[in-house]
This record gives structure tokens, C-alpha cells and sequence, in this order.
């Protein structure tokens, strides 16, 4: 039997004290810059306040659950075919892929800096809108349109 991996405890953030924040910001980074991270962040999560009028680390939550996926497609090759196969998200992997597709499609976005980028796809997202909420509705669309071949789940 192997020995699983040991799972890393995240630091919660030093403004919100909060480990979704941490991860966010630690996904958000390049080559080790995490304080340049939490500069974008931070201004993004203020500009999303100052253009909501609500709490802006409210509207980051509302925007993660909106943008976390349910359901994912896996290849999985049966008899010399390759089947897409619907199966259940783990719960760490659904708030890192929400994560990852929310930075990524801000980085798509043009507008001027990575805060005005992020702090606009936050709010699409948290309306249920942009890029981001996008790709989860189409990966369960594909999830739904490959039910058939659930039966060979693994």
C-alpha cells in the first residue's frame, strides 16, 4: 500500500485572514512575487467594493461558488475508443479549478492593468456572467451531453 501525500496547510491572508484568499493569491503569481500578488489582488477586491457598493470579499465568494464546477468530463479510453466520461469534482480540485479559470480569463481580458482585469471578471463572474462562469456552464454541458457513457466510470 502507498503512502498518501501529505496535504500543505495554506496561511490565511494578512488583511481578510482568509486560506481562499491565500490560495487565490498564490495561483495569481509569478515567479515567487507573491507580495506584487496580494497588490493586485487587493486593489481588484477594492475596486469591485467601490464599483458594487457591497463588500468586496463577498462578491469574491459569490463569484468562486458561481464559477465552481459540479461535474467534469475525463478521457478514458474503453476497446480501443476514447470516451468522454461525466464524473464528480473532488471538492479540493472544484474551488482550484474555479480559481484557475477566473485568473486565466482575466488575464484574456483587455483592459488596462490585472487589477481592473480581475476586479471586472469578479463581478461578471458574481452576476453569473463572463468568461469565466462561461466555461463551467460549458463543462457541464459536455458532462451532460457524455451522461451515456457514465456506466464506465472507473
Amino acid at each position: 500500500m502507498r503512502k498518501k501525500a501529505a496535504k500543505h496547510t495554506t496561511l490565511p491572508d494578512p488583511k481578510f485572514g482568509d486560506v481562499t484568499v491565500t490560495k487565490f493569491v498564490n495561483n495569481l503569481m509569478y515567479d515567487g512575487k507573491k507580495s506584487k500578488s496580494f497588490d493586485i489582488f487587493y486593489s481588484a477586491i477594492d475596486m469591485v467594493a467601490e464599483k458594487t457598493g457591497e463588500d468586496g470579499l463577498e462578491i469574491f465568494r459569490k463569484a468562486i461558488v458561481n464559477v465552481t464546477p459540479q461535474v467534469e468530463v475525463r478521457s478514458r479510453r474503453v476497446g480501443g475508443a476514447n470516451f468522454q466520461i461525466p464524473q464528480p469534482v473532488r471538492d479540493s480540485r472544484k474551488v482550484s479549478l474555479a480559481m484557475k479559470w477566473l485568473i486565466s480569463y482575466s488575464r484574456k481580458r483587455n483592459e488596462r492593468s490585472m487589477e481592473q482585469k480581475l476586479a471586472n471578471e469578479i463581478m461578471a463572474a458574481a452576476k453569473e456572467e463572463g468568461a469565466a462562469f462561461k466555461k463551467k456552464e460549458e463543462v457541464h454541458k459536455m458532462a451532460e451531453a457524455n451522461k451515456a457513457f457514465s456506466h464506465f466510470r472507473f
